[in-house]
């Protein structure tokens, strides 16, 4: 089930262009920020996922936030399936760049703990399992881990029929992701009622259960204000229909709402950078 983080990754990883810092808005979320999903197979609670930002200064010597995700299975489903993971991702104040990604994978009789260490000096990601040294990979400027480009991904303004693109790193491989804003459309979840923007990633380069998923898609939808909170997340794939709905959310930033806004063409890049820089992909999994 670390498919769910997985999900926002890929998609977020595929639809966070880097527009220039002098270019953003100010930051949509602030320390405190929980967003909480409920979790389902077609119509079945299966578990639920929680998204919290906190300050990680404390944690790793430099000013940073820290981001985390977190999924477990319902007590039902644990009876045949028990999923505990949990990511963090430490990343610099700007938002301009990753510092330290963790994850601890607990599925079943599956467990892994990654750890991948951003040494800017360098221009470099050094990929742990269990502790062991296992790859290392060069950066290029702006590389998100898989879960700190979710929030990147947020700092930018979607519009209708925006293509994008966008670099992040686990340590291990590297591609090219594309996303497309399809179009907005009102969603209800339990949270409630939001006007969203629809974005489907491109898939192709996408491994784990989509590789294996013919005609596999991807549908999220963002709320179209300047906050881009993820209220819904769709996915068709082998073993059927999958669901994240937002149910609660706390110290969210004042919502402002956008203006419907004209197409916009295809994202080529930031001074010919970030149009050619690869990106790792969480859901590129062994």
């Amino acid at each position: 089930m670390l498919f769910w983080i997985e999900m926002f990754a890929m998609v977020f990883a595929a639809g966070a262009e880097q527009a220039p810092p002098a270019a953003r808005g100010k930051i949509p979320f602030q320390v405190g920020e929980k967003l909480s999903y409920v979790l389902k197979w077609s119509v079945i609670p299966v578990g639920e996922a929680e998204l919290r930002v906190s300050d990680g200064e404390a944690k790793i010597g430099s000013p940073s936030y820290l981001f985390q995700a977190s999924v477990k299975s319902y007590p039902m489903v644990d009876l045949i399936y028990k999923v505990r993971d949990h990511v963090e991702s430490y990343t610099d104040r700007s938002m301009i760049h990753s510092l330290l990604y963790k994850k601890k994978q607990r599925e079943g009789r599956h467990k892994r703990n990654v750890t991948v260490e951003f040494d800017w000096d360098e221009f470099k990601a050094h990929y742990y399992s269990k502790g062991k040294h296992k790859k290392t990979v060069t950066l290029l400027p702006g590389t998100f881990d898989p879960l700190g480009v979710f929030y990147a991904f947020r700092l930018n303004p979607l519009t209708d029929n925006l293509e994008v693109e966008a670099p992040v790193t686990d340590g291990k491989k590297c591609v090219i992701g594309r996303a497309r804003v399809i179009r907005r459309e009102e969603v209800a979840v339990d949270a409630g009622a939001f006007d969203t923007f629809l974005v489907e990633p491109d898939l192709r380069h996408i491994g784990g259960i989509f590789k294996k998923s013919k005609g596999a898609k991807l549908r999220l939808w963002v709320t179209a204000d300047d906050r881009r909170i993820v209220v819904k997340a769709k996915s068709k794939v082998a073993v059927g229909h999958f669901t994240a709905e937002l149910v609660s959310m706390e110290r969210v930033s004042q919502q402002k709402s956008l203006e419907p806004q004209k197409a916009m063409p295809t994202v080529q890049g930031y001074a010919g950078v970030f149009k050619s820089r690869a990106i790792c992909m969480l859901g590129l999994q062994d």
